[in-house]
């Protein structure tokens, strides 16, 4: 057995507690950015919609580098494992800086084009995050690459560590910079610029161990075109289907903005809440990854079924606990929130249709798609999910909530749809097979 239960534990639980980590920061970020005033708080918010098209492309590629080093490891090939580590690195790292120059440079023309006339005011803050958000880019590339490294050899407990030193330098930050400094928009986007750095310096330098199953040796780098091609082959499928995912997001969102004040509120609320209900699962997406991808590297194909009917059964298992519990308190949750009566309500049906689906669909519908992705299954996941999204997501959402009038609830209602269609096809591509031909098991 490659992995024990003891092994998966130790791979598992960080992973985790990494995600809810960046949750709980994230809405600390939302608090603090709040008491500087609309403008900064809008600017911000258009912004992380445009920043997280970016961080999903960056963690795909770097996904990329995670399924062929785990790959590797699983065949016992250290060295070669060792040499896909430092090609994942440059690449990655190459790709971001472009990415980084290309959005400094463009930064009012990008506002412009996803977000159209915006008030000068908080174009103004959002201008001055953008910017240095697109600086703190390749600082955040070298930590996805290095983080996913570890998760490769199944040491998520350095990241873990790290994430936590990042993420007190980025709350710690925002709290100097801008309660007591008074920095505005730059008093949140400059500590989360320090705290990348700070964490991508951390990990690379963890990973020049050479004590350590897969480490960056001294050798000279050379562009090794056919381990590129590999890491490709999986990260720009997955690069597309996560940028076209958020793009998807911004659709449904700039859809619901439509319907008016209490279905806006509603949709934010429940997006908080429902994130929550997803956070083990999210750590067992990228738990998938890396045990399979040994599974793959180990040519076991018994293993590969072995591993992911366990990590599904935990993650249905952990899936139900968490939505139950969200359920079952929901009211109260909901009464913190400070909603008026008609946005509570609107959130209380959006919560108990999205956990109550969740409990059945939303591990089959993300988490076995990282099982074929481990498996070199990157076109079928990419195409199945573009589909989805445009289709269903999308198209249904406008069906639903706009002509029919159903607003919000008709939008979350396509979104279970979405799932519905997913499940069909990842479980029904599990079933036949097919995924075995793509990794020769």
């Amino acid at each position: 057995m490659l992995f024990s239960n003891k092994d998966l534990k130790k791979l598992i639980i960080p992973l985790i507690m990494e995600q809810a980590l960046a949750i709980t920061v994230g809405m600390a970020d939302t608090m603090m950015i709040s008491s500087v005033g609309e403008a900064a708080v809008s600017g911000v918010s258009l912004v992380d919609m445009f920043n997280n098209l970016i961080i999903s492309v960056l963690a795909a590629l770097a996904t990329g580098g995670a399924v062929v080093t785990s790959q590797l490891i699983g065949a016992s090939k250290r060295e070669e494992a060792c040499r896909s580590a430092k090609q994942l690195l440059w690449v990655d790292g190459l790709i971001t800086l472009a990415i980084s120059f290309l959005v400094i440079a463009g930064h009012r023309l990008i506002l412009n084009l996803f977000f159209g006339r915006i008030e000068e005011d908080v174009m103004r803050n959002a201008i001055v995050y953008l910017i240095i958000s697109a600086v703190s880019f390749p600082f955040l590339a070298v930590y996805n690459a290095c983080a996913a490294l570890f998760r490769s050899m199944g040491n998520s407990q350095i990241t873990l560590k790290v994430s936590i030193l990042m993420n007190i330098i980025n709350v710690g930050g925002n709290a100097v910079c801008v309660f007591g400094l008074k920095m505005g928009v730059a008093g949140v986007a400059v500590p989360s610029l320090i705290s990348r750095a700070v964490a991508a310096l951390c990990l690379y330098v963890f990973l020049r161990n050479p004590d350590r199953l897969i480490y960056l040796n001294r050798e000279r780098f050379r562009f090794d075109g056919k381990t590129i091609r590999k890491i490709l082959y999986i990260g720009i499928p997955s690069g597309i289907e996560n940028g076209i995912f958020q793009l998807g997001r911004v659709v449904v969102v700039s859809i619901i903005a439509g319907f008016g004040t209490a279905q806006i509120a509603a949709n934010g609320v429940a997006n908080s809440l429902d994130s929550m209900g997803c956070i083990i699962g999210q750590g067992m997406n990228l738990a998938m990854i890396t045990v399979i991808g040994q599974c793959v590297g180990a040519g076991d194909l018994a293993q590969v079924k072995l591993y992911t009917k366990k990590l599904l059964l935990i993650t249905y298992a952990a899936t139900a606990v968490m939505n139950c519990l969200i359920l079952l308190f929901l009211r109260p949750i909901l009464g913190l929130y400070g909603l008026g009566a008609e946005a509570t309500e609107i959130a209380y049906i959006l919560v108990m249709i999205h956990d109550g689906m969740a409990i059945l669909l939303w591990p089959a519908s993300f988490v076995l798609p990282n099982m074929l992705r481990a498996c070199n299954d990157v076109r079928y996941t990419m195409t199945i999910a573009i589909f989805s999204m445009v289709t269903f997501r999308i198209g249904l959402s406008l069906v639903l909530g706009v002509y029919m009038e159903m607003a919000a609830i008709g939008v979350w209602i396509a979104m279970i749809v979405d799932w519905i269609f997913r499940v069909i096809c990842f479980v029904g591509r599990y079933f036949r097979g097919t995924w075995r031909k793509c990794c020769n098991l």
